[in-house]
């Protein structure tokens, strides 16, 4: 009874199970002779597996978006998808300011620059989907010149960078974790300026707030945390 082998790295249309009278078998597009006795099988199936890995590896080098540390990429993917994750320590004497607002607080998010939590992290989900270094390595906190700066100076950068890159904001999903205060009362002055300093519509920017439950240092009150997904569309 004749032994049927296929090439495990092919993707072609069903193959047939038609045997020739010499023991042949048929691989996709692709006549491999089986001698009968089984410890010759090796030479033969060897050629047969090396043309499947060379198709499959053609097949992979298709679409590489270039090297991950380019400054500009390509223009080729017609969208870009990037998160951001951010978190700040709460502590007596600082501001709290989240997306450029100033809320009132007897606490605010001690850090280089103003701390603003949601902002550096809408700014880290843009150069992710641009495969740009993150915010601590373009604005990094050793650098004097960053020490108390707003941070809508960073997210202008980021924005700036990704017009440079032929994008534009899909749309932004952002949600904000602390305890107190509440921010209902802020979120749409929040919102109004984020898609602001975006350029963005505010109806392709959503902002959400959660609490934590009194649970960890979120929930009592001590941090402040944000996450951002962002899409981004090819101009």
């Amino acid at each position: 009874m004749a032994t049927h082998y296929y090439s495990c790295c092919s993707i072609p249309a069903k193959p047939t199970s038609q045997t020739s009278s010499n023991n042949s078998i048929w691989l996709p597009n692709h006549l491999v002779s089986i001698p009968r006795h089984r410890n010759n099988l090796v030479p033969y199936l060897s050629s047969a597996f090396s043309l499947g890995d060379s198709i499959s590896a053609a097949a992979t080098s298709v679409g590489v978006d270039g090297p991950t540390t380019s400054t500009n990429p390509s223009r080729s993917l017609p969208f870009r998808v990037g998160h951001g994750f951010d978190l700040h320590r709460l502590e007596p004497g600082y501001p709290l300011i989240v997306g450029g607002i100033d809320i009132p607080h007897d606490r605010g998010c001690e850090a280089h620059s103003d701390g603003d939590v949601l902002l550096h992290c809408v700014v880290d989900a843009i150069l992710g989907a641009l495969g740009l270094p993150d915010i601590g390595q373009i604005f990094p906190d050793s650098d004097s010149k960053w020490k108390g700066a707003a941070s809508s100076v960073f997210i202008k950068e980021a924005v700036r960078l990704m017009h440079e890159a032929g994008y534009e904001i899909g749309n932004l999903d952002a949600t904000l974790i602390l305890q107190r205060p509440k921010l209902g009362p802020h979120k749409e002055a929040i919102k109004s300026n984020l898609s602001q300093l975006l350029g963005a519509d505010p109806a392709v920017v959503s902002l959400k707030a959660k609490t934590r439950k009194k649970v960890d240092s979120l929930g009592e009150n001590r941090s402040i945390a944000a996450h951002t997904v962002v899409l981004l569309m090819r101009k």
